[in-house]
């Protein structure tokens, strides 16, 4: 295929990040690098407060609820700026992970904002 140039069109594109459109009446969104673009405002408060537990999370003395807690945050994290929300099935071992470390998640703030956070979303 000819390049633009030996075209004599005059256009080329060498290498594009982000999103663009060309033509007449096009739309683009980039959601790129938002970090979470939940629409769903208890999805986004969710997102919040996991981010403020995992913060939290990182002062705490590692034991293994607390690493598998930690994992299950993040997988959370990764799902709603992926995909906008988190399913029933990530929120259902979110919500165990946060009941395996207790102890830790009981004296945090920020734990008990992501727990109510997922009885929003999952009822209960």
């Amino acid at each position: 295929m000819a390049t633009a140039d030996e075209r004599g069109k005059g256009i080329h594109i060498g290498s594009v990040q982000g999103a663009f459109a060309i033509g007449d009446h096009n739309t683009v969104t980039n959601n790129e690098g938002g970090g979470g673009t939940a629409a769903d405002p208890a999805q986004q408060e969710l997102l919040r407060a996991l981010r403020e537990l995992r913060e939290d999370l990182s002062r705490a003395v590692e034991n293994p609820q607390i690493t598998a807690l930690g994992r299950e945050l993040a997988d959370t994290e990764a799902e709603i700026a992926e995909r906008g929300e988190a399913g029933p099935g990530r929120l259902a071992r979110l919500r165990t992970a946060l009941t395996d470390a207790g102890a830790v998640v009981g004296l945090l703030a920020s734990g008990a904002a992501v727990v109510q956070a997922v009885a929003a979303l999952v009822g209960g």
